[in-house]
């Protein structure tokens, strides 16, 4: 039996693959700090007999919170004479110029546990000074001394040459061995002083916090299942093994929301949808993603906490190029100091959670919005709702400041919620020369299919899918996952000095690493693909683009056509290009996936009896915009069979999420017992 467990800011999911290889899904609220009860409680919840499991796979949040609730270990820089000012210095880049509020990113060590050693290499990792490792005593010995809990070593030029950094490792480990150590080499391998610097520290601030989480998880889980098949989702959107994650878990930043895009191409691939918009709403975050030909976008030019105030910090491993806003059922409605009306990004959790929710939570959030004008159903809650005190509260909170109904205050919340999504996917879509008339979006999460049809009408998009299991889509996606690794190497050559040979030497090296590091997690026994890729720029320029290439030697014909490739690529990215400009590859990337037999997505039946017969719940009120409070047909979804169509208005309920179809909008159900809503773009209500 395979089984998922994705940990959310508000909820546990679990997906899991019954003895009749039907998907079935559970969730549970989320349990921090102690994560690991949250999944043991919703694994009991289930139907699963724990003996059975067979598959393990597992997503989390809880490296991106720590982060951002600044909850990770004592970090200790080690790092070349002359950089200790590195991470302080940082970039230029400032996200607005003219911005007085901005605030330029702290450092996660502070200066005093910067210190430095006098090694250098050059930047063609040549040695120019040997490193004395009696230097490294005295550093420690200060570590000691003020409580440092992992430390991190990051030498100049040390993606090209790791020596040095090896060397101090294992003298820092030969004097203790359990003390936690990240050097840089061991996550990248590109250039970018200070981007390399920033993911090292980071990488340190969390390994001591994930690594007793997992290694609780691991326990728990030793004593209900003795499978050897335990994975965890990276931020590539690949898995990897418990021992690799507890090492280096800051590929493990987005580890949940990437599981939902990939979920999201491989169902884009199964409904003949190779242009995708995946966005995923759960109780805290929207997050939302750009698939175009069936591939997801990866980059190494990730941030967290990157707003208009601050340049953020980079994290650079390989990311699923997704957006993500402070945007959820559980995001709290408010009014700031302008008396404007905001929703989030502040978020009531799972504890004490949405109003309604009846755990003595006292702001209004969307969820309750969308519960009071009647989207959803207080059935589906696991509490009896206090209908007049989310009354009391709307009129209270939101309905008199702006002297409106509580209905109006209620449909605003929502509004402004959806308008702050609609940001969010005009970032990935038209800010980056796409338009979103050409996507399909799929809508998943608790929050995302109750959203979706107003949203793609805004962007004029045609088509919405709504997947089965739509809540719980994100764990689904980790059930179609491989194992994935991906070894990038920074290798500055003018493209008219590359030859057949040295290329063809340098792919061999980074193969032989990827297996070697295939065999380390004992992956050996598993299929192996391998897919080349390249950055490439215009010399002098700062950026690359990035390539897929065929696997086939660098002949004259290949590097012609490889010109020709980034020419058109350039001249789509940035609206130029320089048919005489000289070329340089910046970047070789390998990715390794280890493929992992996939469940087959089994078909539903079409169904003979009358539709309203069989799964019409009820005729409920439901407040709109410009029809006010209106009668709306509420359907069961597991009682819809293949071809079934609903007219809007209408809302599809299951128990952990509600679909809305909107006026002039036309749901049908798929082979696949998916919901396809077509989207009338030229009726926008």
């Amino acid at each position: 039996m395979r089984t998922t467990t994705d940990i959310g800011g508000t909820f546990t999911d679990l997906v899991y693959l019954n003895e009749s290889g039907d998907i079935e899904f559970n969730k549970s609220d989320s349990t921090p700090p102690n994560f690991e009860t949250g999944i043991m409680e919703v694994l009991k919840k289930s139907k699963i007999t724990l003996d059975d499991i067979s598959m393990f796979i597992h997503g989390s949040t809880v490296v991106i919170n720590t982060l951002t609730e600044r909850t990770g270990a004592k970090v200790g820089l080690i790092t070349t004479k002359g950089t200790r000012d590195v991470l302080e210095i940082a970039r230029g880049n400032r996200p607005d110029l003219y911005n007085f509020r901005y605030q330029k990113p702290k450092p996660f060590v502070e200066r005093y546990l910067r210190l430095e050693v006098d090694e250098r290499l050059n930047h063609r990792g040549e040695v120019l000074r040997p490193i004395i490792l009696k230097e490294i005593d005295a550093i420690i010995e200060t570590f000691k001394k003020e409580n440092v809990e992992s430390i991190a070593i990051s030498f100049l030029h040390s993606y090209k040459n790791p020596v040095h950094e090896i060397a101090v490792k294992n003298y820092i480990k030969s004097i203790d061995e359990n003390i936690s150590v990240t050097a840089s080499h061991e996550l990248i391998k590109e250039w970018r002083e200070y981007e390399r610097t920033n993911t090292t520290v980071l990488n340190a601030y969390v390994q001591p916090v994930t690594k007793k989480y997992i290694n609780n998880l691991e326990l728990e889980l030793s004593k209900v299942t003795q499978t050897k098949n335990k994975y965890v989702m990276q931020s590539n959107g690949g898995l990897t093994s418990f021992a690799d994650s507890k090492e280096y878990p800051i590929h493990m930043v987005e580890s949940g929301p990437v599981a939902g895009v990939y979920g999201s191409q491989l169902l884009g691939e199964l409904i003949n949808e190779p242009n995708v918009i995946a966005f995923d709403v759960g109780g805290t975050t929207a997050k939302c993603s750009l698939i175009t030909n069936s591939e997801v976008k990866i980059t190494t030019e990730y941030y967290i906490e990157k707003s208009e105030k601050t340049s953020g910090y980079p994290i650079k491993v390989p990311v699923v190029d997704i957006v993500e806003i402070g945007n959820g059922g559980g995001s709290i409605a408010w009014i700031d100091e302008l008396g404007s009306l905001k929703v989030g990004p502040k978020s009531a959790g799972s504890t004490p959670g949405p109003l309604s929710y009846g755990k003595g939570g006292k702001n209004i959030t969307t969820t309750d919005a969308n519960l009071y004008i009647g989207r959803l159903s207080d059935k589906n809650f696991s509490n009896d709702v206090d209908h007049d005190a989310l009354k009391k509260a709307i009129s209270e909170q939101v309905a008199k400041p702006f002297n409106s109904s509580t209905e109006d205050a209620a449909l605003g919340i929502i509004e402004i919620a959806n308008s702050n999504m609609l940001n969010a996917l005009k970032l990935i879509s038209v800010r980056k020369g796409y338009n979103p008339q050409d996507f399909t979006m799929i809508a998943f999460g608790g929050g995302g299919p109750i959203h979706a049809a107003q949203l793609a009408r805004d962007l004029r998009m045609k088509k919405v899918v709504i997947p089965i299991a739509a809540s719980v889509f994100s764990a689904w996606g980790m059930l179609m996952s491989d194992i994935r690794k991906d070894f990038i190497q920074t290798n500055l050559i003018p493209l008219k000095n590359v030859t057949e040979m040295t290329m063809d030497d340098n792919w061999k090296r980074i193969e032989l690493e990827a297996t070697e590091e295939f065999k380390k997690n004992h992956f050996d026994n598993i299929p192996i693909e391998l897919h080349r890729s390249v950055d490439m720029r215009y010399k002098g320029q700062e950026h690359t683009v990035h390539l897929k290439i065929d696997n086939q030697n660098w002949t004259n014909n290949f590097l012609k056509d490889l010109r020709e490739k980034f020419h058109k690529e350039h001249e789509f990215a940035y609206n130029f290009k320089l048919d005489e400009a000289e070329i340089e590859l910046v970047n070789i990337h390998l990715t390794a996936f280890g493929k992992i037999e996939k469940p087959s997505i089994k078909k539903i039946d079409q169904l003979d009896d009358p539709i309203e017969e069989r799964a019409l719940i009820e005729v409920r009120k439901v407040y709109y915009r410009n029809d006010n409070w209106q009668d709306t047909k509420v359907f069961r979804r597991e009682s819809l069979g293949y071809k079934d169509q609903i007219s809007g208005p209408a809302i599809i309920e299951e128990k952990t999420t509600s679909t809305l179809v909107l006026k002039d909008q036309l749901a049908e159900i798929d082979a696949y017992g998916n919901i396809i809503i077509e989207v009338d773009v030229d009726n926008n209500e």
